[in-house]
């Protein structure tokens, strides 16, 4: 990308040069305004739920009719950290339902969960104060687009390749391989994601437990990335407990229950990190945007936040992910090397070509020729020291818009996997 006229710094030319995520929604925005219907299985977008729509339209409504309120959450700045009534509904939700043991000074709003790991990746990783230069450690590949270009620093990361299970003949599964993963001395924290965008994985019990004892005795934290877990948006197929304790830094977001528009995410994490969270705001956002937080608040307060994401949110998630692989499994020929990805969560099939002779990448454009939208898999590896076939035979599907949409869509993805082998 060229900015003529314009000299840039070094902050500038390291985000302001081609990345995977500004390409991707770049490329995502161009293809929906570009005339035509399009099948829009890429992105991120979470799907529109009217009954959970319904909920929303209701607050706003009720925000409308308290003046006070609506005047104060257009015409007040409230602290750094977050409007008092929000950390204390956070505070009473999680100690009522898990018996964590949380108060106002462990927990900050961010202006959106992206936001808040270009916040932590960078308060963490990069040079330290005495010369030295500090990584953080991605322990299962691939994971989320949005990570890849947040450091100011580059090669902010180190990844580890997974074990693959197969679970059946199309269906497999991704695994830590605690063989190989090493914390050495220039780690300066681990971040998984649970449920992980773009392959739906949800790291199991015992793969927490192994890294939440591997980040402790090397000092460093775990990060983990909440934003489709348990209990909000509840896009987890499993009844898996959250965890948290003081050396784990929890990041949560409002936007997959339906409400990306606010801009609203939260991190659990001890005081100093909280603190530190805090001033990032201040220096950079004075303060965060408070309407989320007044839509929210009384929902979470009362505890009705976990009835809509578990009676609506994830029954929604998960009948369209049934359907969705259902299909696409119809339509694709026992005899190809094919496999989706267990389906544990968040709100994509992860398409696996093994020994493909096109790249995935190629692939995706064929498909954008033919108006159906996907994402390619190199996208989402990062930080790997040594080449990877896989990365080049994998995609990312979104199943949670229009059934008849996403039907037509996969029975074209399929079409042209037919044509590939």
């Amino acid at each position: 990308m060229r900015f003529k006229n314009l000299n840039l710094s070094k902050f500038g030319q390291r985000f302001c040069s081609e990345t995977g995520i500004w390409n991707l929604m770049d490329d995502l925005g161009k293809a929906m305004h570009s005339g035509g219907q399009k099948l829009m299985l890429g992105g991120g977008n979470p799907a529109a739920i009217p009954i959970v729509r319904d909920i929303w339209r209701q607050r706003m409504a009720e925000i409308l009719a308290d003046q006070a309120l609506f005047d104060s959450m257009l015409g007040d700045y409230h602290t750094p950290q977050g409007t008092p009534e929000f950390l204390d509904a956070i505070v009473k939700l999680f100690h009522n339902q898990y018996g964590w043991k949380l108060s106002r000074e462990n927990i900050a709003v961010t202006p959106g969960s992206q936001m808040a790991f270009y916040y932590l990746v960078n308060l963490l990783a990069g040079e330290q104060s005495d010369g030295s230069f500090k990584k953080i450690l991605l322990p299962l590949m691939p994971e989320y687009i949005g990570y890849a270009d947040q450091g100011q620093a580059k090669n902010i990361y180190q990844s580890y390749q997974p074990q693959i299970d197969y679970l059946d003949r199309h269906t497999f599964k991704y695994r830590v391989d605690f063989s190989s993963l090493k914390l050495s001395s220039d780690i300066a924290g681990v971040l998984v994601s649970r449920p992980t965008n773009p392959t739906g994985n949800v790291l199991t019990v015992d793969e927490v437990s192994r890294l939440a004892q591997m980040t402790k005795d090397a000092g460093v934290p775990l990060i983990i990335d909440n934003a489709y877990g348990h209990p909000f948006p509840d896009i987890i197929f499993s009844d898996i407990t959250p965890v948290w304790d003081e050396r784990i830094i929890l990041s949560m977001s409002l936007s997959k229950i339906g409400l990306p528009g606010i801009r609203t995410g939260f991190v659990i994490a001890q005081p100093e990190v909280i603190q530190a969270i805090s001033a990032l705001n201040a220096i950079l956002a004075l303060a965060n945007v408070n309407v989320g937080q007044q839509i929210i608040t009384p929902l979470i307060a009362s505890g009705e936040i976990m009835d809509i994401c578990k009676n609506h949110v994830r029954t929604f998630y998960f009948d369209r992910s049934r359907l969705a692989i259902d299909h696409f499994h119809s339509q694709m020929p026992d005899s190809i090397p094919y496999y989706l990805h267990k389906c544990e969560g968040a709100m994509f099939l992860w398409l696996w070509l093994k020994d493909s002779p096109l790249p995935t990448r190629e692939l995706y454009e064929r498909l954008k020729q033919r108006n159906v939208i996907v994402v390619p898999g190199e996208y989402f590896f990062f930080g790997l020291d040594d080449p990877w076939p896989h990365t080049n035979q994998c995609l990312r599907i979104n199943y949670s818009h229009n059934p008849q949409m996403v039907k037509e869509g996969l029975s074209i993805i399929a079409e042209e996997c037919r044509k590939i082998y």
